[in-house]
């Protein structure tokens, strides 16, 4: 019986096989393989206080093929998330109150 023993003992000594860890990734585009590094605009502070037409035009250029919604800010919205929409949040007189994003 000792005998056995050894011999389980020493198959539970073997060296195991490690493989690397890598890190997880920090969003889930991440996650999905979508780098977010990748140059594309994601978000436009620079077009609060425009009007919704010129805000439209510059996230346009800097995004073709995008949708841009324009909603007043004190409206309800979906919540779901769409990479080819970007809503605009504007004020009574037309002007973009919060940075849009895409969403």
């Amino acid at each position: 019986m000792s005998e056995e023993n050894q011999s389980t003992n020493s198959s539970q000594q073997q060296p195991v096989e490690s493989t690397p860890t890598l890190p997880l990734p920090r969003t889930y585009g991440g996650l999905l393989g979508r780098n977010q590094n990748t140059g594309t605009k994601r978000e436009w502070p620079e077009v609060v206080g425009l009007t919704a037409e010129e805000a439209e035009k510059k996230i346009k250029e800097d995004k073709p093929g995008v949708h841009v919604h324009v909603v007043p800010s004190n409206c309800f919205v979906t919540m779901d998330f769409r990479q080819d929409r970007v809503r605009l949040f504007v004020d009574d007189s037309r002007k973009v109150e919060r940075p849009p994003m895409i969403g």
